[in-house]
């Protein structure tokens, strides 16, 4: 099915009639069908996408094999356009030069001639300036094309053939692997060195049982055209392999060059995939001159803290890439004595040095159908496919010899009476019949005397028909031991393959070594700070504890929201309104010499909500969280805190719920007092609160009514609770409530409680 299928094809028959949705339904089918197999994904056979497939077809349909003399690229391309891929030749050309690029593929199946591009994203010239011939490697597979081995099926509009799949003597799907997005599948395949991918394929053919971790000693993970250095766990690595999804961290390899009078500079020489020199140029670029992100009006204190982190540490960088060294990237420390572990941590964080590497092992399978497959599924079906190949080139081999003998025992059976076969074919009306008569010879053996000339005719000598039949019976004895002998098909299986390993296999470029994570360890002062932060929502931190809050300025219209003591070390917290948390650490915050900053450009709010409560505390420090629904639990610090800007969904609640004001738990608090918008209180042993250390909705903290809402949740101690609220008059009060006299409202949590008894009209709780 080609990818245009003609959607009209599902119109009904005799009137039938179909819905919309149905009609929809099924071409969307069919189109991602075709996408899926036509043009996406690799098959586990050859390891070619169909592009790639045709592609190789018509260039050694053409002869341009590994010694031929290379033609324009864009008469190959015109080949396949107007034989075997009815689509635009730029997506043709394309596939073509990814194919001859030794950093894209770790086995190129195309010689390049001119300018195919670099690694550095410089594209190649066009089609009518670069010419284009196989590669050796090729050979493995369109060597076997033309022996019956695979099966062939009409072109787009039937004028010509070409092939299902490829005779691919080696699994290529795993040794130059593939990239590829279809509809609703996407595939991403690293590249496997040869020479462990045949060596596992030989032990698997050897012994079908071998267990995955038998299969990961011998391929331990990626060949990565570039080298580079394969950082993550080997345990992880078999399990991404036994799954066959996952992701790898990648660094690039350097090295320390010693210079003159002490100075020393790293070098890079190899990076991960899909990394260029220039991709981390750039980046280096933007760490050292940052640019105001949109909607800013001056650069952020994240970007400030980057520059001169990194201008502190780089002196210069320079690309010295040439034809001697295709990745050749310096960085000049500012100092010698800097520490050199220091300096190539910060550039793996701060670039692409160190980097992911996705793998999803999804493919077209035997049978025809996408799936993702573990290493072990894709050798075995290899295999599988290998073994019905040589079974079948097998055969078609024995039916050539089986013919070539029965000819030549039919010119046996004449070559002593050659007079008397010229006498029957001059003097004979019907010759053929006359033959079979006269030398008992098949319709097939006298068509075949009949075709020789007769000066061949008459040199036909007996001791090179028997030479030839004896070579040709023996090579029919070996190959029928094939066919009816297992053990002996896998022995040339296994020769054949531990051939192409010697003549084509090399060493493995890419390093697996396990390690840490680059991370920047920023190495912070303990020392006492007090946050400031106003009513909307502007913060800043002063030096030390103990200051008169009364002495704080803000700005016009502004007041004080809270002033929090505690450490540098410790974390701002800030409550959204749709349940997420956002945090910022307290060093990271702005000092007190003016205004501060507001908390919104030190946070990426979520579209639609806004900052309603802030906290400032040590990781450790356990907080009482609850919503106005009358759901709540307890957590720590540092269950909320988040690496990313955009926060961390934390406190779980319906639409138009909102979260109340968060308190801290005290060490010698015992029960938790409920303050509901009616003004009943509840109080409960702190016991009967559940702690959450990866947030939710929480237990119902205390049972309201329809319509009605919990106005505070406050963690209270032996010496009682303090209600606010308006009093008579439309004057603020406060009422004390002490461990006796909250002996009415102690209850079970979830309960209703019991209206206070003054008057108040009560808005908070705080406990004494």
């Amino acid at each position: 099915m080609t990818e245009q299928a003609n959607l009209f094809e599902q119109a009904p028959a005799d009137g039938e009639s179909l819905t919309l949705s149905t009609f929809a339904e099924r071409a969307y089918l069919d189109y991602a069908i075709s996408v899926v197999k036509g043009r996406a994904l690799p098959d586990v056979t050859d390891g070619q996408k169909p592009v790639q497939r045709r592609i190789l077809y018509a260039m050694n349909e053409l002869g341009l094999n590994a010694t031929a003399k290379p033609r324009k690229s864009a008469a190959v391309v015109g080949d396949v356009l107007g034989k075997l891929h009815p689509h635009g030749d730029q997506s043709v050309y394309d596939a073509l030069v990814r194919m001859a690029q030794d950093f894209s593929l770790r086995y190129p199946l195309i010689d390049g001639q001119g300018n195919f591009g670099s690694r550095d994203g410089d594209g190649a010239a066009a089609m009518r300036y670069t010419e284009a011939r196989l590669t050796p490697i090729s050979k493995l597979l369109m060597e076997e094309i033309d022996m019956g081995t695979v099966d062939f099926q009409p072109n787009y509009d039937g004028s010509t053939e070409e092939p299902k799949t490829l005779p691919a003597r080696l699994p290529f799907v795993l040794l130059n692997g593939a990239s590829g997005i279809a509809v609703g599948l996407a595939t991403e395949i690293p590249s496997h060195n040869l020479r462990e991918v045949a060596k596992a394929a030989v032990a698997l053919i050897r012994n079908p049982k071998l267990t995955h971790e038998d299969l990961m000693a011998f391929i331990p993970g990626p060949d990565f055209p570039g080298g580079g250095q394969i950082i993550t766990p080997t345990a992880t690595i078999a399990e991404i392999y036994r799954v066959g999804r996952g992701s790898l961290k990648v660094r690039a390899n350097w090295k320390i060059e010693d210079m003159a009078r002490g100075q020393w500079q790293a070098v890079v020489t190899e990076l991960p995939p899909g990394v260029s020199t220039q991709k981390v140029l750039e980046e280096i670029e933007e760490l050292t001159n940052p640019k105001v992100k949109l909607g800013k009006k001056s650069l952020t204190p994240e970007q400030l803290a980057q520059k001169q982190g990194i201008l502190a540490l780089l002196d210069a960088v320079r690309d010295e890439s040439g034809r001697d060294a295709p990745v050749r990237l310096v960085f000049e420390p500012k100092s010698k004595n800097q520490d050199q572990n220091e300096f190539m941590q910060t550039l793996l964080v701060q670039t692409s040095l160190e980097t992911s590497a996705s793998i999803n092992l999804v493919m077209i399978g035997g049978d025809g159908r996408p799936r993702q497959k573990g290493l072990g599924d894709i050798l075995r079906e290899w295999i599988d496919f290998r073994f019905e190949t040589i079974t079948r080139r097998t055969r078609f081999r024995l039916q050539k010899v089986d013919d070539r003998i029965h000819i030549l025992e039919g010119r046996e059976a004449v070559l002593l009476n050659i007079d008397k076969v010229i006498k029957i074919i001059r003097e004979s009306d019907e010759p053929k019949p006359a033959l079979i008569n006269a030398f008992k010879l098949s319709d097939r053996q006298a068509e075949d005397i009949l075709e020789i000339r007769l000066r061949q005719l008459a040199r036909l000598e007996a001791i090179k028909i028997t030479q030839e039949l004896t070579a040709l019976r023996g090579e029919r004895s070996t190959l029928q031991d094939l066919l009816d002998n297992p053990s002996s098909m896998k022995r040339l299986l296994i020769k054949e393959i531990e051939g192409d390993e010697k003549q084509f296999g090399d060493d493995r470029r890419t390093v697996i070594e396990e390690a840490e994570k680059a991370v920047i360890e920023f190495k912070i002062v303990d020392e006492a700070v007090t946050v400031i932060i106003s009513q909307k929502g502007w913060v800043r931190a002063r030096t030390g504890h103990g200051h008169d809050t009364g002495q704080f300025t803000f700005k016009a219209g502004d007041a004080l929201y809270g002033a929090f003591e505690c450490r540098t070390v410790d974390n701002l917290l800030a409550f959204g309104s749709n349940g997420r948390i956002y945090s910022v650490s307290v060093s990271a915050l702005p000092n007190a010499r003016g205004d501060g900053l507001p908390i919104t450009s030190l946070v990426e709010l979520s579209s639609g909500s806004s900052l309603l409560h802030y906290y400032a505390g040590a990781a450790d420090t356990a907080m009482l969280l609850a919503s106005d629904a009358g759901y709540g639990f307890s957590a720590k610090i540092g269950d909320m805190l988040s690496r990313v800007k955009g926060g961390k969904a934390f406190v779980t609640l319906d639409e138009g719920d909102l979260p109340l004001t968060p308190r801290p738990l005290p060490a010698n608090a015992s029960a938790v007092a409920c303050l509901s918008e009616k003004g009943r209180l509840l109080v409960f042993g702190l016991d009967e609160l559940k702690t959450l250390a990866s947030g939710g909705r929480g237990v119902i903290l205390m049972e309201l009514e329809k319509g009605e809402k919990l106005l505070a949740a406050q963690a209270i101690t032996q010496k009682g609770v303090l209600v606010s609220g308006i009093g008579r008059g439309g004057k603020a009060q406060e009422v004390s409530l002490s461990a006796v006299a909250l002996g009415p409202h102690i209850g079970k949590r979830a309960r209703k409680g019991k209206a206070l008894e003054s008057k108040l009209k009560a808005n908070t709780l705080a406990a004494l």
